[in-house]
C-alpha cells in the first residue's frame, strides 16, 4: 500500500503515458546497446561500455527532467518562449563556430559540451504558438497570425540551411497547430501559396546553378538533390555494383537488406544485428531498421503503435484540459514527438527520401533525447493540473485555466466542440 502511495505522488500526471515513455527508453537501451557494436569494437574504444552508458545517462537525466516538469504547473511553461531569441542567437552563432560534420553546421561547442541550437529552437516554437493561439480572443487574427510567422519563420530559416528535415519538421508543426486552432484557412492557404512558390523557385535556381557554386554557398542543398533523385530511381544498382559508404543509396539499401533479413514474428534476436555493421548511422538516423532487424515486423508494428497510442493520448488529454494554453501546447508537443517519429520510420521503409531524423527517446542522442524528455513532462503535467488525471484524477480547485475563453472557443472549433457538448449534458 505504500509502494502504491508513493508511485502515486512520484508520477504525477498520465499513466499510459508513463507506460509508453518506460517502454520506448527500455527499447532504446537494448537497441543502441547492440546497434553501437562497431564503436564499442573500434580501434580508438578502450571501454566497450562507454557509447551504452553515455546513453543511458541521457535517458536518466531526461527521466529526472520529466519528474521535475510532471510536478511543475504548467502555467510556468511561458517562460520558454524566452527561449526564441536565444535560440535564434545560438543559430546563428553556429554558422560561424559551429562543429562542421558532413557539410552541416548543427552542434555548438560549450564548455567541452555538444549540443543542437535547433532543438531548443523546436520547443520555444512550439511553446509560442501554443500561448499565442490561447490568446486569440484578446488579440485579432492578424496580430496573432503575423506574430506566429514573424517568430517562427527566422528559427526555420536559420535551420534550413543545414537541416532541412527539422525546419519542415518545424514548419509543419506550427502550421498544423495554426489550423487546429482555427486561424482563417485564407490566411493559412496564402501561407502555404507563398511557401510553396518559395521552395519552387528555390529549387529551380538550385537545379540552373552549376554544382560547384551550389557546393560552395550551399552545401548541403548538393545532397538534398542526390537524396530525391536517388530516392526517384535515377540511380539503380545491379547484382554487380559495389556501395561504398559515400553513395547515397549506400544506407537505405542496407535498411533494406535489415527489413528484408528479419521474420514476421521472429527476429535475429536483440544484439544479432548484421546491418548494424554496415549502417554508418545504426544508432541513430537508422535505427527502426535495425529494430525490425532485431525483432522483427512485429516488434517494429509494436514500436510504431507506440506512438500512434501516445498521440492518441494526448487527442484524450487535450479534450480534457480546461484552458486553451494547456491544450495547443500538449498537442503541439505530441505532434512534434509523433510526426518525427513517423518520418524517421518511413525513411528507414523506404517511403520518403533519406532525412536525418532521429527517433524520438529510442535513438542514441543528448540534445534529441533530453529536449523529447522535456516533452513528455510537459505531457504529463498537463494532463494531472489541466486535464485533471493522474494522482487523484481531479484537479484541485483554482487550477482552471481560462475556462470562458476555452467555451467561447469551442463553440466554433469543430475539434473541441464534442466536449463542449457532453460536459452541457
Amino acid at each position: 500500500m505504500e509502494t502504491s502511495q508513493l508511485a502515486k505522488k512520484v508520477f504525477y500526471g498520465d499513466r499510459v503515458i508513463w507506460v509508453i515513455f518506460l517502454l520506448l527508453a527500455g527499447c532504446s537501451l537494448i537497441e543502441v546497446f547492440s546497434a553501437t557494436s562497431p564503436i564499442v569494437y573500434s580501434p580508438k574504444n578502450t571501454n566497450i561500455w562507454v557509447p551504452i552508458m553515455r546513453h543511458a545517462s541521457f535517458l536518466f537525466g531526461g527521466f529526472l527532467l520529466i519528474l521535475f516538469l510532471a510536478h511543475t504547473h504548467y502555467r510556468f511553461f511561458p517562460v520558454a518562449i524566452l527561449l526564441l531569441p536565444v535560440s535564434v542567437v545560438l543559430l546563428i552563432a553556429t554558422f560561424f563556430v559551429g562543429i562542421n560534420v558532413h557539410d552541416a553546421s548543427r552542434w555548438l561547442p560549450l564548455f567541452g559540451f555538444q549540443f543542437q541550437p535547433s532543438e531548443f529552437g523546436k520547443l520555444a516554437c512550439i511553446v509560442y504558438v501554443a500561448f499565442l493561439l490561447s490568446r486569440r480572443r484578446r488579440f485579432s487574427d492578424d496580430k496573432v497570425f503575423k506574430w506566429i510567422v514573424w517568430g517562427v519563420a527566422p528559427v526555420c530559416l536559420l535551420i534550413f540551411p543545414f537541416n532541412l528535415s527539422t525546419a519542415l519538421l518545424l514548419g509543419s508543426v506550427c502550421f498544423l497547430l495554426m489550423f487546429i486552432g482555427q486561424v482563417p484557412y485564407r490566411k493559412l492557404g496564402k501561407l502555404l501559396f507563398w511557401v510553396t512558390l518559395l521552395g519552387a523557385v528555390f529549387v529551380f535556381i538550385l537545379s540552373v546553378t552549376p554544382q560547384e557554386t551550389v557546393r560552395k554557398y550551399v552545401p548541403r542543398a548538393a545532397t538534398w538533390q542526390k537524396r530525391v533523385l536517388t530516392f526517384i530511381g535515377s540511380k539503380k544498382a545491379d547484382d554487380k555494383t559495389y556501395l561504398i559508404p559515400a553513395d547515397e543509396d549506400y544506407q537505405i539499401t542496407h535498411a533494406k537488406a535489415a527489413i528484408a533479413s528479419s521474420g514476421l514474428f521472429w527476429g535475429k534476436g536483440p544484439g544479432r544485428s548484421v546491418q548494424r555493421d554496415f549502417l554508418p548511422q545504426a544508432y541513430s538516423d537508422f535505427i527502426y531498421a535495425i529494430i525490425i532487424e532485431e525483432l522483427s515486423i512485429f516488434g517494429g508494428l509494436f514500436v510504431l503503435m507506440l506512438y500512434i497510442m501516445l498521440m492518441v493520448r494526448v487527442g484524450m488529454i487535450a479534450r480534457k484540459c480546461k484552458g486553451l494554453f494547456s491544450k495547443y501546447l500538449v498537442i503541439g508537443c505530441g505532434l512534434l514527438i509523433v510526426t518525427q517519429a513517423l518520418i524517421h520510420m518511413a525513411v528507414n521503409v523506404g517511403m520518403i527520401p533519406v532525412t536525418g531524423q532521429p527517433l524520438p527517446l529510442i535513438s542514441r542522442g543528448g540534445t534529441s533525447t533530453m529536449l523529447t524528455c522535456v516533452y513528455i513532462g510537459i505531457m504529463l503535467s498537463i494532463s494531472h493540473y489541466s486535464a485533471g488525471m493522474g494522482e487523484t484524477g481531479e484537479m484541485k480547485k483554482g487550477e482552471e485555466d481560462l475556462p470562458t475563453e476555452m467555451e467561447a472557443d469551442s463553440k466554433k472549433n469543430p475539434i473541441f466542440a464534442a466536449e463542449s457538448i457532453v460536459s452541457e449534458k
